[in-house]
């Protein structure tokens, strides 16, 4: 057993008491909310990144009106005034990519039917009537969606569709609320340099990203469906976990 598969198991048997047969899921879920924890102070700059990024937004008007035609000095004056504020563009990216380590960890540990040479006894665990090392394919051959595991898969999609809900809202809004660009004059036919379809992004390929991003956590329920329930519990609790933080940062 893994130093890893080993700290889980020694949690699942402090909650063993208060869980019973469902103490390794708890465990599971005590072991995404301490990773949060530890993680919670860069989120809290990624809150202080966004907001100091809302603060440039007039800032950078301003240079896409000054270069509207030259779409090259514009992305190089964005990004020198993000150098010179010290505003990372990227920033809120850090703490998800954080806990991706943790998410295989837990993935493969209920993947792999021995650890450390012998039987992997965390796959007998279960949370309710759903093994966690099976997948909801499993539920279904089993009972069908309406079945005893199939029933904790719908609980948690029902908790995932609704998180996904939220954030898509309060991103929505948080959208919606931003300065509207103002529209940046065609160039004239003797100027060789086109102006790019985004009208001049701040950074490359964050004006996709920004558009994509309302959407983002609706990827979650395909990921819940897939991956081993442990790692599902993981990324379930994490995801609900940041939409209470961000309701907390971002008020």
């Amino acid at each position: 057993m893994s130093v890893f598969g080993g700290l889980v198991e020694r949690l699942a048997d402090l909650l063993q008491p208060l869980f019973h047969a469902s103490a390794a899921a708890a465990a599971i879920v005590l072991f995404t909310a301490l990773v949060r924890l530890l993680l919670h102070p860069l989120s809290r700059a990624a809150a202080r990144g966004q907001r100091a990024r809302a603060r440039l937004q007039p800032q950078i008007a301003e240079l896409r009106t000054r270069y509207a035609r030259d779409p090259e000095r514009l992305q190089q004056a964005v990004l020198a005034l993000h150098a010179e504020e010290k505003v990372s563009p990227l920033s809120g990216c850090l703490p998800g990519l954080l806990q991706l380590p943790a998410f295989f960890l837990l993935y493969h540990l209920f993947s792999d039917t021995t650890a450390g040479g012998r039987s992997n006894g965390l796959l007998s665990h279960a949370l309710f009537t759903a093994p966690l090392g099976d997948r909801w394919a499993d539920a279904l051959g089993h009972g069908g969606p309406f079945g005893a595991a199939g029933l904790v898969y719908l609980a948690l999609f029902a908790l995932v569709a609704a998180v996904a809900t939220v954030n898509y809202r309060r991103t929505k809004r948080t959208t919606a609320a931003g300065p509207v660009p103002k529209p940046v004059p065609k160039p004239v036919p003797t100027v060789p340099k086109p102006v790019p379809a985004g009208g001049g992004e701040q950074v490359p390929g964050l004006g996709a990203i920004t558009r994509a991003m309302p959407f983002l956590s609706f990827f979650t329920l395909v990921t819940v469906a897939v991956v081993p329930l442990a790692a599902a519990l993981y990324v379930v609790t994490s995801t609900t976990w940041s939409a209470v933080e961000r309701a907390v940062l971002y008020r």
